[in-house]
């Protein structure tokens, strides 16, 4: 493989709030926390920029139980995104949310449990049927991939916040600058808020959304009903003048492969069938309004066995492939 040219890259945190406890900070007294403060709910960035740029840099917003660290391997060692997108010369800025991964720090009380889940999650994410990954999906079928898969998820330190969220990546867009959001799965949903928030988001990539759905006022659906655990599926209503700001840049939602369009038996199946199915209301919803919003299923594409993760799939220079092609249609990429 060539090698990879990297012009400039370092790393720095954004956004995150001060709190101070009651009291007067005494210099003889420093174990006590009268009067000391604590930084937290900042995000943490990581940016590499490529010789001969493309046109915006991306900006990769992770989702639930993960950090930017899904966006830079695989769980069986190949490139992920980030290598992937500065070979098609696009600066990339990664970034772990707030009250996670290299971001943990909070300034909210919170307790972390081990909380025995990892069949849920391989489960949701259309992996397969547990130990084994299904033979028509395009993840890794190893266990040792599988396992390393598992291990590259994060817990929570405090309570998950959108808006904590949204406001630090308000301020990584403010370093990088006008740039592309690429969020995946929970993150997409705060995603939606940095829009609102930051005149330098100037298009979105968004991966399987599962939550998060934003609509104007008197025009939200109903939840949506699915075999999901988590129950009926809501959305959230915004003003007129917030939603706004989604139609003035390009938008397209990407879906992996075992999201129908009808009911299924099997619950994750249903789960992301409702979920795409809220997605269809919102891009329909921004469009309505003058926007220029897509949904795309990669099976329709040819592009088969796409998991919830398909930047860490097999075939995951394929989906790059179909990312950079929309970016250039849109002047979003290319020189």
């Amino acid at each position: 493989m060539a090698n990879l040219e990297i012009k400039t890259q370092g790393s720095f945190v954004a956004g995150g709030k001060t709190i101070t406890a009651p009291g007067q900070f005494e210099f003889d007294d420093a174990m006590g926390t009268a009067g000391q403060t604590r930084h937290g709910d900042h995000a943490y960035v990581e940016y590499q920029v490529p010789e001969n740029l493309n046109k915006y840099p991306l900006v990769f917003l992770h989702g639930a139980g993960q950090s930017a660290a899904g966006f830079q391997t695989t769980p069986d060692g190949r490139e992920g995104f980030n290598n992937i997108f500065l070979r098609k010369q696009y600066p990339v800025y990664l970034v772990d949310q707030p009250r996670r991964g290299r971001a943990a720090q909070n300034i909210v009380k919170a307790e972390i449990e081990p909380v025995f889940d990892d069949q849920l999650w391989f489960s949701n994410f259309r992996i397969g049927h547990w130990p084994n990954v299904d033979e028509d999906m395009a993840f890794p079928k190893s266990q040792a991939a599988v396992n390393n898969f598992l291990h590259m998820m994060v817990p929570d330190i405090g309570p998950y916040d959108s808006g904590v969220i949204s406001d630090a990546f308000t301020k990584v867009f403010k370093k990088s600058g006008d740039s592309v959001l690429v969020s995946h799965s929970q993150g997409v949903g705060p995603g939606w808020e940095v829009v609102i928030k930051s005149d330098h988001v100037k298009g979105v990539v968004a991966m399987e959304p599962g939550s998060g759905f934003i609509f104007p006022k008197g025009e939200v659906p109903e939840p949506i009903e699915s075999l999901s655990p988590w129950g009926k599926l809501p959305a959230t209503e915004v003003s007129d003048e917030e939603f706004t700001k989604l139609t003035e840049i390009p938008i397209i939602i990407i879906y992996g492969d075992k999201v129908p369009r009808e009911p299924a038996d099997s619950w994750p199946v249903d789960a992301w069938r409702a979920r795409a199915e809220m997605a269809d209301h919102f891009v329909a919803a921004i469009n309505r309004h003058g926007g220029q919003a897509e949904l795309l299923r990669l099976p329709d594409l040819g592009l088969k066995g796409n998991t919830h993760f398909m930047f860490q799939d097999l075939n995951n220079q394929e989906v790059a492939g179909v990312i950079d092609n929309w970016l250039k249609k849109h002047n979003l990429g290319g020189k």
